[in-house]
């Protein structure tokens, strides 16, 4: 069987990369994204049937311009260059040129088609087409062997093509919704000009994908940390089809879940699955080490260390585990081959990854490959319910880091039940599959207050509820100020200790989605 199609993307550094991913995966055509820094070498060995470039935010011109290696031009493969990727092209070809643009370009701009060529096939050549700008340099002459397609108002170079050649350079984002023709323009480009074959699927990669698990295990066992999200759920199931008994799940309770989360979640796996699952209660060992703790780093550390700790204690009583099996998606790898490097550390992350050296287990991540979407697309796929598949992203920490200020036994019981009436109301209203995610947060204050004829000092509670595609941004949501208003009067009248409620209008940057 012929290896499936593949379409590597370089990035330059743009906000919008991830998002070329996605759209050539939508398309049904598997893509990878892969540092500029790669040689043309690299990228040959990839074995790759198309190749993109992506945007940046950096001129071409710069002293420190992000490196790349001009001989990926040469490797004879369907070429797609877009923005900062066009630049490179004009930059880095004979009689091609880049200058300053004198009128910069940023948002919506109309493009004008001024060539019959592929990548334009289906598009209108007498009409303006709405297309998505973000650009300080432009191209003022095109490289030997191309024309010019198309131009807009302040740019008269706008898209460049050598069609014997397939190669193609817009300057402006076919991959943003902004762009009304930028799904067919990418599709002409993978199926047209590539000639590629939509391939990429859950199912096939389900398929490929248990087959391979099989085979790599082999006769050995595997240790799995299940956390009841999502992710670690659809890992440790896909184990399960693929090697049975030899999974062994650690579920390592905390104390610091949502309401009935993890019997919930053990007692569905246990029951559909019959999954050989270690459920360890270690909540007051997490709660004396976190008493008296209020900084957030603190907190993240002191959880994660006693994680570790709890878990490598478990897992020393099953010798013949050869594996550790994780989530990490693929969002986690591309920001650890950032040609800039790995992205400042904001606070650290409860990862199993951080295991101690001497376990000496070789790592298994099932999904590195997969966006959290496609992570639920493989849920359906492989059987679990919906209110698993839609469970609301959970941070390692848990509700430690939605208490801001020490954790307490007391404390926690209020985030508990305060946070279910969010889950409950944004459930009830249809709200819950709408948004990325949605919690809430307890303060570390006291108001005042007036219950019946008495004056309360109780505690602040703060919903947060935002709108994300992988949580690398967000904003937050705009939710309506009846389903509001029903939170915050459940909130007050339901859940002792807190007598005032905040909605956050944050978004992500310059604000992180969780508090701390």
């Amino acid at each position: 069987m012929a290896a499936p199609d593949k379409v590597v993307i370089l990035d330059f550094g743009s906000q919008y990369t991830q998002l070329i991913a996605r759209r050539v995966r939508e398309a049904g055509v598997y893509s990878e994204i892969h540092p500029c820094t790669v040689t043309a070498k690299d990228v040959a060995a990839m074995a790759p049937s198309a190749v993109i470039l992506s945007g940046g935010p950096s001129s071409v011109t710069d002293a420190d311009a992000p490196p790349f290696d001009p001989a990926v031009f040469d490797l004879n493969l369907p070429t797609l260059c877009i923005c900062y990727g066009m630049q490179l092209l004009a930059h880095s070809q004979p009689g091609g040129s880049v200058a300053a643009s004198t009128d910069r370009e940023y948002g919506r701009a109309e493009l004008s088609v001024l060539a019959d060529v592929p990548l334009f096939a289906g598009l209108d050549a007498k009409a303006g087409h709405t297309v998505w700008m973000s650009h300080g340099d432009k191209v003022i002459a095109p490289p030997d062997g191309f024309v010019v397609a198309g131009r807009t108002k302040n740019v008269e170079i706008a898209a460049l093509a050598n069609v014997e050649r397939r190669m193609y350079a817009l300057q402006f984002h076919p991959e943003v919704a902004h762009t009304d023709d930028g799904e067919r323009i990418l599709h002409n480009f993978l199926f047209t000009i590539a000639g590629l074959t939509p391939g990429w699927t859950m199912a096939s990669f389900v398929e490929t994908e248990l087959a391979a698990l099989k085979k790599q295990v082999g006769d050995d066992e595997v240790v799995c940390a299940l956390s009841g999200g999502v992710d670690s759920t659809v890992v440790a199931v896909m184990l399960h089809k693929a090697i049975g008994k030899k999974l062994h799940c650690i579920f390592v309770d905390n104390g610091l879940l949502r309401l009935g989360e993890g019997e919930e979640v053990a007692a569905y796996l246990r029951e559909h699955f019959d999954l050989n699952l270690y459920y360890i209660k270690a909540s007051k060992l997490f709660l004396d080490r976190l008493a008296g703790v209020t900084d957030p780093e603190k907190k993240r550390k002191i959880i994660g260390t006693t994680f570790i700790e709890v878990f490598e204690a478990e897992a020393a009583k099953l010798p013949k585990a050869k594996y550790l099996a994780q989530g990490t998606l693929y969002p986690d790898v591309i920001e650890s081959e950032s040609f800039r490097g790995p992205s400042a550390v904001i606070k650290s992350h409860h990862n199993v990854g951080g295991l101690p050296e001497h376990m000496k287990l070789q790592l298994i991540e099932p999904l590195r490959e997969l966006f959290k979407d496609e992570v639920r697309k493989v849920a359906a796929e492989i059987g679990l319910p919906d209110f698993i598949i839609w469970r609301h992203p959970f941070p390692g920490p848990g509700l430690a880091i939605r208490i801001i200020g020490e954790v307490t036994e007391e404390r926690l019981e209020i985030l508990r039940r305060t946070d279910k009436i969010v889950q409950g109301e944004l459930a009830a209203s249809g709200w819950y599959r709408k948004v990325w995610q949605g919690f809430a947060v307890l303060l570390p204050l006291k108001t005042v207050g007036v219950m019946g004829d008495g004056r309360t000092y109780e505690n602040v509670a703060a919903i947060r509820v935002v709108d994300s595609l992988d949580a690398m941004t967000a904003d937050w949501t705009r939710l309506p100020s009846e389903l509001l208003a029903s939170m915050s009067n459940r909130i007050i009248n339901e859940v002792k200790g807190v007598n005032r409620v905040v909605f956050d209008v944050s978004s992500k940057p310059p604000s992180t989605i969780e508090w701390e």
